[in-house]
């Protein structure tokens, strides 16, 4: 059952969180939802960001930094937090909230004429090295119909040994990521979800899964101990860090493409993610992630987060359903 006193506060948000809530926690007809997911292109937090495109497609000016970041500056000192104003960021947003990509009229062609990353000054649907940024960008490319198979086929060919992914392979490292690993899996899951993948997309997806439940979504393979205090602080924007919620909605939502079950390897960290519930139903935000935004969209530490509150309860939901027609 949904606990209504945080579905009613949920309600009484963004349309771009709200129609999420409607469809995923209340299950409403697709006519309710899918008339509040249309406003996310006039109201709140999604008009507010297609306001800031530049006219060459791009936001900020740049990729996945903005123009003129300076790499040697405060901005760019350990600690500080990368910007997330860039065209990178600013799609991943609007995508993640629901937006219809027909609203973004020539996007994908103005970012194919305009748009370099900043690693080698590559064409933008190209990708570049980080898998993470190859991610988002094949989701992205999908979602705005530009050509991205063959970024799609760039994670077959640069899965590493041990099934998952890890940015900085180009340095030279052999051993996957946690955060690499789930970027990476979210990104073939769109492609997947759009065009029905290849054998082999299918197959590095299952590998790279397999990878995370292996791990338990937050324990090391080699000594079973908890992989990093990050791994349970739950915090949105998900932004590119790993936590045991942003994984367990990748597996709920992969599960439902796949028509399947969750993985009972899971379990562990979805009683992690139960253990954070307050008492009144919601979930606190834990940090916020450093770096200048366009505007904030959740709230600051330690209070109540809608979004947060949102994704747990789908995860729950989802979770526990499933095993209630399994014990049936």
């Amino acid at each position: 059952m949904v606990d209504r006193a945080p579905v009613d506060w949920l309600l009484d948000s963004d349309p771009a969180l709200r129609w999420q809530v409607e469809r995923d926690l209340l299950g409403a007809p697709e006519g309710a939802w899918a008339a509040t997911r249309a406003r996310v292109a006039t109201e709140g937090f999604g008009a507010r960001l297609l306001a800031l495109q530049d006219p060459d497609g791009q936001w900020a000016g740049g990729a996945f930094f903005p123009r003129g970041f300076d790499f040697e500056g405060p901005e760019a000192a350990e600690g500080a937090g990368q910007p997330w104003t860039a065209t990178t960021w600013s799609l991943n947003s609007l995508r993640e909230w629901g937006l219809d990509p027909s609203v973004l009229t020539d996007t994908a062609e103005r970012l194919a004429a305009n748009s370099r990353w900043e690693y080698d000054d590559l064409p933008y649907w190209g990708g570049e090295v980080d898998c993470c940024i190859n991610a988002w960008t094949l989701a992205n490319g999908v979602w705005l119909g530009a050509d991205v198979g063959g970024l799609a086929a760039w994670f077959v060919e640069h899965r590493l040994a041990d099934g998952g992914w890890n940015c900085e392979w180009v340095n030279g490292s052999t051993g996957s990521s946690f955060h690499s690993t789930l970027n990476s899996l979210k990104g073939l899951l769109a492609h997947e979800a759009a065009t029905g993948g290849t054998d082999d997309t299918r197959a590095a997806r299952r590998a790279g899964e397999e990878y995370l439940l292996e791990r338990r979504l937050m324990r090391r393979l080699s000594t079973g101990e908890v992989v990093a205090p990050w791994v349970t602080r739950l915090a949105y924007p998900f932004r590119w860090f790993y936590t045991v919620l942003n994984a367990a909605d990748y597996f709920r939502a992969a599960a439902v493409l796949d028509g399947t079950p969750p993985d009972p390897r899971m379990a562990e960290a979805i009683e992690a993610i139960r253990a954070q519930r307050q008492p009144d139903g919601t979930w606190l935000q834990t940090r916020r992630h450093p770096g200048r935004a366009w505007f904030e969209v959740d709230v600051p530490a330690g209070e109540p987060s809608k979004w947060l509150t949102f994704c747990a309860s789908r995860v729950l939901q989802w979770w526990d359903a499933a095993r209630a027609a399994v014990a049936r």
